[in-house]
């Protein structure tokens, strides 16, 4: 296996550190589906190339919270609550991954998305690949930590594997984790798991056109090496990346690295030394973004999320748009990142004015 890293290779976040002002803005809307909703979370202005991302099974866009801000530099970026997850209503009746790939889809016409570049974590993998096959129109798919391995669809081991896999996860992580499956609820988690474990990527993979990226943590017990290995292979194009460390929330706790194997993926920038061949890149910066914080950026990220999770259980889309938008602030400041003077008053003054001269 190489252990090797392009050092010539563009990082998204210094550029974006190097912009006249980024973007912390964070709109949310909601578009109709079979009778229910997606809540799509966008940040970033209207450009040449969208990146859609859709989160796993009970987990909230909020995963993609450290990941989308490095993604906007050729159009927005729409991160999705699906159905029964984050404190959207669920479906009514049968539930499948066909049904999700079917809310994507809507989301994508309705927004007017030319050729999006589709994002899929964990089950999301699923419903993204679902999604491709049917568009031979989308050229870009990325696909972090996708499963169910072939070798092992069950839920007992898929379970005793996810839990292997979360003892390399950050507390952070584990939080959002604990705090989206409240939220989602024991009857539909148990609800969507066997659809899930049931899924056959790979029989799907074979009707994708999309020239594909696969990312897995180097710790990801549920997502073995031999699995992606297996899984790419499939595929009409893909390569793959493992990313030192990280583990299932490699798109998390790893962001940094990921942004920056998205992005040079959609540039053409990353190189194809075939599916045998498991390239591994390390990220020596996100683990420590919050360290960077002052006292008055760490009182706005922590006031934030608990405005967030109050605002998806009383789907309360203006305080997600605040919540969200202050967590981005902070952010910004931990990565050094320039935000418009305007912009930072109007979120700090709706989320925690109390902290306007803390910096």
């Amino acid at each position: 296996m190489d252990d090797a890293r392009d050092a010539d290779a563009p990082d998204p976040a210094s550029r974006l550190a190097q912009a006249d002002d980024a973007d912390v803005t964070v709109e949310v809307d909601r578009i109709a589906v079979d009778g229910t909703y997606v809540r799509v979370s966008s940040i970033g202005e209207p450009g040449e190339r969208a990146f859609v991302l859709v989160a796993g099974l009970g987990i909230a866009a909020t995963y993609y919270e450290r990941l989308a801000p490095h993604l906007n530099e050729n159009g927005p970026v729409h991160a999705l609550d699906l159905p029964g997850f984050a404190g959207v209503p669920h479906f009514r009746g049968r539930v499948t991954i066909e049904r999700f790939a079917d809310a994507v889809e809507r989301v994508i016409d309705e927004l007017g998305l030319e050729d999006p570049v589709l994002v899929g974590h964990s089950m999301g993998t699923q419903v993204v690949t679902e999604v491709a096959a049917r568009r031979p129109d989308v050229s870009d798919l990325v696909l972090i930590s996708p499963v169910v391995d072939s070798r092992a669809r069950s839920v007992r081991q898929s379970a005793f594997r996810f839990l292997r896999s979360t003892v390399h996860e950050p507390a952070a992580v584990r939080w959002h984790g604990i705090t989206a499956y409240v939220l989602c609820g024991w009857h539909w988690f148990s609800k969507v798991l066997p659809r899930m474990i049931a899924f056959p990527i790979e029989d799907r993979a074979a009707e994708v056109q999309a020239r594909t990226l696969i990312v897995r943590g180097e710790h990801d017990a549920l997502v073995p090496r031999d699995w992606v290995r297996r899984l790419a292979r499939v595929f009409p194009y893909a390569v793959l990346r493992e990313v030192v460390d990280g583990a299932h929330s490699v798109m998390h706790a790893q962001a940094d690295a990921v942004a920056r194997l998205a992005v040079d993926h959609v540039a053409g920038r990353i190189p194809d030394r075939g599916v045998s061949s498991l390239q591994r890149v390390r990220d020596d910066s996100t683990s420590s973004d919050l360290a960077r914080l002052g006292p008055g950026d760490a009182w706005l990220l922590v006031k934030s999320r608990f405005i967030e999770l109050f605002g998806m259980a009383r789907n309360d889309d203006e305080a997600l748009e605040a919540a969200k938008s202050a967590h981005a602030v902070a952010m910004a400041d931990g990565d050094g990142v320039p935000v418009d003077p305007d912009d930072r008053r109007a979120v700090v003054d709706e989320v925690a004015p109390e902290t306007r001269d803390a910096r």
